[in-house]
């Protein structure tokens, strides 16, 4: 399979790393020098393009590969709100597009715990719940897309959260996120369930970003060749 890698960082390297051993080709890099190598022509040498970029960047990013009818995997976080746009974008251009908030296996698995947890504990209204994460401080958005999801989970199952605020709670609708950067820490979320008698807590640590890498590239095997709009759960086949 040929990729393009949108975003070169210590991301791309690592998807680079990662393909390689896996007997793809990365045939096309764009970082912020070259970015005028971005055109239709280059990008359409690639079965699939990986964006890992900026907030500010993503949309656009995606929407380019998409119009030039290259299926896209997205792996920035913080523009959710152009989501809606991307995943039109790849119903009309007969493309694919799968976008994450975290493409490391064991987060999409955590992700199945929180929901679980956050199911059995919907009838439970003595335990007071928060999310806290940790980044290295290159991080550009906080709270982190991984944070957002696991918040957003949350509140589905647990009906007495209404909203998720950065930070000091408001009142007893919402589900607090505290953000933390740190040098060289790649990435640790935790979800805290507290009440005067126990505590229950469940935590993801990333050792590496190979696990990102990695998920990244399985989300590129899986929609090459596909059409439609898909997830990380279509990838590693979790029914719920």
């Amino acid at each position: 399979m040929n990729i393009a890698l949108i975003g070169y960082g210590k991301m791309g390297h690592a998807i680079e790393r990662i393909a390689a051993e896996r007997g793809h080709n990365i045939v096309l890099r764009i970082t912020t020098a070259n970015k005028q190598d971005m055109t239709p022509a280059n990008l359409r040498q690639a079965d699939v393009a990986i964006e890992f970029t900026n907030p500010g960047a993503a949309l656009a990013n995606v929407r380019q590969c998409l119009e030039a009818g290259v299926s896209t995997v997205c792996g920035t976080t913080g523009w959710n709100e152009g989501f809606p746009e991307a995943e039109a974008k790849a119903i009309e251009t007969g493309t694919a597009f799968l976008q994450a908030s975290n493409f490391s296996i064991g987060v999409n698995i955590f992700f199945e715990v929180n929901k679980l947890l956050a199911s059995l504990m919907n009838n439970q209204p003595e335990y007071s719940v928060s999310v806290e994460e940790t980044h290295h401080t290159q991080k550009k958005d906080a709270p982190s897309g991984t944070a957002i999801t696991l918040a957003e989970q949350i509140m589905y199952y647990l009906k007495r959260k209404k909203q998720w605020v950065l930070g000091a709670i408001k009142d007893d609708s919402s589900l607090p996120i505290s953000a933390h950067r740190i040098e060289n820490v790649l990435g640790t979320h935790k979800v805290t369930y507290s009440s005067t008698i126990d505590t229950i807590e469940i935590t993801h640590t990333a050792h590496s970003r190979d696990g990102f890498a990695k998920g990244a590239v399985l989300a590129a095997e899986f929609i090459s060749g596909k059409h439609g709009v898909f997830s990380m759960k279509d990838v590693l086949k979790i029914n719920s």
